[in-house]
């Protein structure tokens, strides 16, 4: 049975989680280009394979295995250029494929990369952002109440999270597959790929140069 005090700090978590859920960046970038390739079965394998990734740190965090990347300036940046390249290549696929669908396969014609879309993207996404695992080391330790055992509690504010980013992503599903034929027009789509291609890049380079 939770107390009072920790009930407060529960909510406060739950407030700032989904502050930082509603915050648009790569993961919700590559969710939406694989509605526009793929609709919604491309949609639901990449916010899928986010999820996936987002469990994938909780675990970490639990174990403190992002507090050691946390530690190692090495290996948090070995990850965060490798995460930069992958959101520049995310981009130049964009770019290259803008204006093209997929095919019943969720392969894109003329030469078009599978890694843009689906539940490889998601998870890779996620996984090759090394602020996701710092997020868990520096942001959700702060909540935790004093006396409280870390470990569990950690679990308990990283479940919230990756139901509050799972309901997130029901709704994005919902509105994007509703408005996809206007945004699946030839020219409509072209324009959002070069969006896409173009913010994809900004968060790879500044990621890069961090």
């Amino acid at each position: 049975m939770l107390t009072s005090p920790e009930l407060t700090h529960y909510a406060a978590f739950t407030g700032a989680a989904i502050l930082i859920v509603l915050l648009p960046g790569p993961d919700t970038l590559v969710v939406v280009r694989s509605i526009l390739r793929g609709g919604r079965r491309q949609g639901v394998l990449t916010a899928l394979g986010n999820l996936v990734g987002l469990t994938i740190w909780v675990t970490g965090a639990v174990l403190g295995i992002t507090a050691l990347l946390h530690a190692s300036e090495v290996g948090y940046n070995l990850l965060r250029i490798v995460g930069a390249c992958y959101l520049v290549y995310l981009g130049v696929q964009a770019w290259r494929s803008r204006g093209r669908v997929e095919d019943e396969d969720g392969a894109e014609g003329r030469g078009g990369g599978v890694l843009g879309t689906g539940f490889k993207a998601g998870i890779l996404t996620n996984l090759f952002n090394p602020k996701v695992g710092v997020f868990f080391v520096t942001f959700l330790p702060g909540f935790v109440p004093d006396g409280a055992a870390v470990g569990p509690t950690t679990a308990a504010f990283g479940l919230i999270f990756v139901l509050l980013t799972a309901l997130y992503w029901l709704a994005l599903l919902g509105i994007a597959e509703r408005v996809r034929s206007w945004m699946s027009t030839p020219a409509i789509r072209r324009r959002m790929d070069v969006a896409t291609a173009g913010v994809l890049v900004a968060f790879g380079l500044r990621l890069a140069t961090e």
